[in-house]
């Protein structure tokens, strides 16, 4: 609306709590005018209660589905449309029927985990094992140890950044790259790097977005991204991408409705529809509709090889 736009940032790692806190006293002191940002489900329900509708706030992260808290707007990749059909391209492609769990203990790869065991029923194939460890793992021994034991084809890895770099490893280096595949809906370029050419033989992510991904979209986002920072920054992947997608929906969403207040924002029924990296996203029910991808590693970086 006509208006300069300030982005004041805020460290969404330290606790569903604290961040909460540190929000909510923004927000009911007029300090800012809308939340956009990736961050884990416990931090996003915990906001959304404190936010109460006073802002809008749009939630750019993956998720395990379910949101419909009024103000509350979502661009993430949910289960549905993320893992079931990967399973069964999986299914189809490779013949991946006997699925082990991997995920961290909290809400995203719980309840994650629980639908994939629905879309498992669905399909015709087996959830042989689960394992959950807290975020801050880095010792997955135990884990290897089970999956070296017990028959599977593939790992469903539902775990964090770090947390997954250090399975990634000890998954390779147990030789367990030439016995199953890996697939997960949380897996950018920057965990691959992290994790070493040595250990991503064999694994599979499925997202809406990828630094790979072929589409006048995000070629057009990366020419900008790199005339901006130069060929030598940090990649965005997925999870800063979505931030931009974030941001385009707050505009959609103020422009449509000519008001940055919520209210305004929930009355207004008119077509919503916004451009960005991902493509022309259309939003039902407060989530934007994406296409999404399934890529596999190669070395340190992800090839596209199907659209699900």
């Amino acid at each position: 609306m006509g208006r300069e736009i300030e982005l004041i940032d805020v460290d969404a790692s330290v606790g569903a709590l604290p961040v909460a806190n540190h929000v909510g006293g923004l927000v009911r002191a007029g300090a800012v005018e809308a939340v956009v940002g990736w961050q884990t489900s416990d931090v996003r329900r915990a906001l959304a209660t404190r936010i109460e509708r006073r802002v809008p706030y749009i939630y750019t992260a993956l998720y395990e589905g379910g949101e419909h808290t009024d103000g509350v707007f979502l661009t993430g990749e949910t289960p549905g449309v993320q893992l079931r059909p990967a399973m069964e391209w999986m299914r189809d492609n490779i013949g991946i029927r006997r699925w082990t769990i991997v995920g961290n203990r909290y809400v995203w790869p719980l309840d994650s985990a629980m639908k994939c065991r629905g879309y498992a029923r669905d399909l015709g194939v087996q959830i042989v094992q689960q394992h959950f460890r807290y975020v801050g793992t880095t010792d997955f021994g135990d884990v290897i140890r089970a999956l070296e034991s017990g028959y599977c084809d593939g790992v469903i890895v539902l775990l964090l950044g770090e947390d997954a770099v250090h399975f990634n490893r000890a998954f390779a280096e147990a030789g367990l790259q030439n016995a199953m595949v890996r697939m997960s809906p949380l897996m950018d370029e920057n965990m691959l790097l992290g994790s070493g050419p040595d250990a991503t033989r064999g694994l599979f992510a499925t997202a809406g977005y990828f630094e790979s991904l072929n589409t006048e979209g995000a070629r057009s986002f990366m020419r900008d991204y790199v005339d901006a920072h130069g060929p030598r920054a940090c990649l965005p992947t997925t999870m800063g991408e979505s931030c931009v997608e974030g941001l385009l929906l707050l505009e959609a969403l103020v422009t449509s409705a000519r008001s940055s207040d919520v209210a305004a924002m929930l009355a207004n029924d008119a077509p919503l529809v916004f451009d960005g990296p991902r493509g022309t996203r259309r939003v039902e029910q407060a989530h934007a509709q994406q296409p999404i991808y399934l890529a596999e590693a190669r070395n340190c970086d992800f090839v596209v090889i199907d659209t699900l």
